[in-house]
């Protein structure tokens, strides 16, 4: 089974990070990656600020702390997240079992579908609290542009983790149009539901069929003529 369909190579195949690194959904991957690390790094470096006044920092975010803690749980499951299914492309040509590589492709189609949801409820979240941040709670306009770019890189990630989804459904409907993806392969030798093939009983005479003779048991064993002692009327 070709790799086009479920991954880079053949099944079995040797690792070839050449071929990987141009499939699209790699590449997309990647993007992912560094724009989670942009949201997350933006927010955790420049996201919290503190006035002469007040001795606690407060999120840049309309001081919502939600905000913020948002931005970087987000971002930093999305960079791990990114790092597993990297491996799993790498690691993916050597899975040899169809359905280990079926359940590989939709697992992809429901993690990357989730992932750009949590980024638009992220990225709406994000800017709807800076758009009712007071400007007196920062007049300097500290972390500004690291605020907008968290907030920007995080509308970049619905459609990045968006094209994964699309990408991972493309491959799921190509190994679908796959015999061996779409159902099990058994083994007719081992087939339970396989009728028993009748006994041919082997025939001393030469048999012009060449099939011998065919063991049938009666229908009723009493119905088998008596053998032996019969007794005699008088």
């Amino acid at each position: 089974m070709e790799g086009g369909a479920y991954g880079a190579g053949k099944a079995g195949g040797a690792f070839d990070p050449l071929t990987l690194a141009r499939q699209p959904h790699t590449i997309l991957r990647v993007v992912s990656w560094v724009f989670s690390i942009v949201v997350f790094g933006s927010i955790v470096n420049e996201g919290y600020l503190n006035t002469p006044a007040e001795g606690e920092e407060f999120c840049i975010y309309n001081r919502n702390p939600n905000a913020c803690s948002y931005g970087v749980t987000v971002g930093v499951l999305a960079f791990v997240t990114c790092l597993l299914y990297l491996a799993l492309d790498a690691y993916f040509p050597q899975i040899s079992s169809v359905k280990d590589r079926k359940k590989a492709v939709l697992s992809d189609i429901g993690v990357s579908a989730f992932w750009a949801f949590l980024w638009f409820v992220g990225f709406c979240y994000l800017a709807n609290q800076w758009q009712v941040s007071k400007p007196k709670d920062n007049p300097l306009n500290e972390g500004t542009d690291a605020a907008r770019a968290a907030i920007a890189f995080s509308f970049f990630s619905i459609f990045t983790w968006a094209g994964q989804a699309v990408l991972a459904f493309q491959r799921y409907q190509i190994g679908a149009d796959s015999a061996l993806f779409s159902q099990d392969y058994m083994d007719p030798s081992q087939d339970s539901s396989m009728p028993y093939a009748p006994y041919v009983e082997p025939s001393a005479e030469p048999d012009p069929t060449g099939m011998g003779g065919t063991y049938q048991q009666p229908a009723n064993a009493f119905d088998a003529e008596p053998q032996g002692y019969q007794s005699q009327g008088y």
